[in-house]
């Protein structure tokens, strides 16, 4: 496993006994907790304080110098956010009291017992993510600025909602806490989950496995990998995408696909951050960072029992929601562009001039592939084009075609007309005050543009002229 320390900023253990320092250290590290700073001389408690940013303090009572009493009310009035574990031999209910009162995390009476330790140091770990991501998402709302726009330099947009969903990575993105990304099939998903590998500064990789159509075998080999001869045919051993990713980020793409004998698994890795090799007797520790996507409603398939409710909760400790194109028709301009300029490169030809009126003809149809769709069209209209400008042909029939495929079918997510309220009515407008309405409404929405005016209401556009001209005569 990589050298990647865990969490992400040091431990502090104070205790004047060094066998104490030793034994609490070693049992953290035996469960991945390796980002420790041992302080023997309680004296030193405030320079270190000064000089590194602390997750959380595990500090004894009875010390020469500086009490652990006189810590807890140091870090009480300095340091508030760091959380302060209280482990001593004196139990007794007023000291343990008074440690509370004085805003102590816990409280572990000596000899420590292991489980309770990591259990406890684990929880305030998880404390001190859940506060410093709070207060970076209060900072960015406020200041609606980004950190490090270089991190979503490959997800193009201008879109407020997408915008604040960089706002809300950025404060989520340090946290080890898994991600759950939501959207529809080509919305995104993946570039989303790197741009959260790109935020959170995590010095190992970022990998991205599909599970769609793995099976059990191929599944638990590919992500945990394999001893020699755990198989017939393993003749040597092999790392899994788990080990790959170790320090980094791992991007688990269809979870919703997960089958039931996986998904106690990966529940293991993300709540005790180990897992088994094929053919292993003794687990691996791990401190991959898990994002996961899926365009499938996970809280219901918990309800049906078909994904486990233990590890929807764990997944969804961060959740995302990609919208779809047709909630971001303001990017339409700017993907446009991009694909342009993205498959004339990669055609060999000289990047096209879209017809102004094109991002209009677009925000006709709702792209139920979403982005992916989109690029996909355009990559056609490019290969097949031959002039300076670029033919709107394509786009139409394009358009046409799979607009009358969508009629018959219900897409998923589609805008829908809303039923009119007609009883609510006072009077009913006349035909021609109906037909005026939708006529100048069309042309708001496509800017004057009577080709694709006439498209949206499903007349020709000739039919549309001479409604204009008996609307001009009268």
């Amino acid at each position: 496993m990589s050298d990647s320390l865990f969490p992400v900023n040091p431990i502090l253990i104070v205790d004047d006994e060094p066998i104490t320092l030793e034994s609490v250290e070693m049992v953290l590290n035996s469960e991945g907790i390796n980002n420790i700073i041992l302080c023997q001389d309680s004296r030193d408690v405030k320079k270190i304080l000064a000089e590194k940013e602390i997750s959380i303090i595990l500090s004894d009572l009875l010390m020469p110098n500086v009490s652990g009493e006189d810590i807890l009310q140091y870090v009480a009035e300095n340091y508030s956010e760091i959380p302060v574990i209280v482990i001593t031999g004196v139990n007794d209910i007023e000291t343990t009291v008074r440690c509370m009162k004085s805003s102590a995390y816990d409280y572990i009476v000596k000899p420590v017992d292991e489980n309770r330790l990591v259990t406890t140091v684990n929880r305030a770990i998880e404390f001190r993510e859940l506060q410093t991501e709070a207060t970076t998402l209060r900072r960015h709302i406020l200041s609606e600025a980004l950190v490090n726009k270089e991190s979503f330099a490959k997800i193009i947009t201008r879109n407020k909602k997408v915008l604040s969903i960089f706002q809300y990575i950025e404060s989520v993105a340090k946290s080890t806490q898994p991600v759950l990304i939501t959207g529809e099939t080509g919305a995104g998903k993946e570039l989303f989950a790197e741009a959260i590998h790109k935020s959170s500064g995590r010095e190992g990789s970022f990998v991205a496995l599909n599970i769609a159509g793995l099976d059990e075998n191929v599944f638990a080999d590919t992500l945990f990998g394999h001893l020699k001869g755990a198989y017939t045919g393993a003749e040597r051993a092999r790392d899994g995408l788990v080990e790959m990713a170790s320090g980094g980020t791992l991007f688990l793409d269809e979870i919703g696909d997960l089958k039931q004998e996986h998904q106690i698994k990966l529940l293991r890795l993300i709540e005790a951050r180990e897992y088994f090799q094929l053919g292993a007797d003794a687990p691996r520790k791990s401190n991959v960072r898990i994002v996961v996507a899926t365009n499938r409603n996970l809280k219901e398939m918990s309800a049906k029992d078909s994904f486990r409710s233990d590890l929807f909760f764990r997944l969804s400790a961060h959740q995302i929601h990609i919208p779809a194109l047709r909630e971001r028709y303001d990017d339409l301009p700017l993907l446009l562009d991009h694909f342009l300029e993205l498959s004339s490169k990669e055609l060999g030809k000289k990047k096209p001039t879209p017809p102004v009126e094109l991002p209009t003809l677009l925000s006709t149809y709702h792209f139920p592939g979403n982005v992916r769709e989109l690029k996909a069209l355009v990559f056609d209209a490019v290969a097949n084009h031959k002039s300076k400008m670029l033919n709107m042909g394509v786009f139409k029939k394009y358009i046409d075609e799979n607009s009358a495929k969508n009629d018959s079918t219900e897409v998923i997510n589609a805008p829908k007309i809303k039923k009119f309220e007609v009883e609510s009515w006072e009077s009913l407008p006349t035909i021609k005050e109906i037909t005026n309405i939708l006529i100048d409404e069309s042309l708001k929405r496509t800017n004057g543009n009577q080709s694709i005016a006439s498209r949206l209401l499903g007349i020709t556009r000739q039919t549309l002229i001479n409604y204009l001209k008996l609307k001009k005569q009268k």
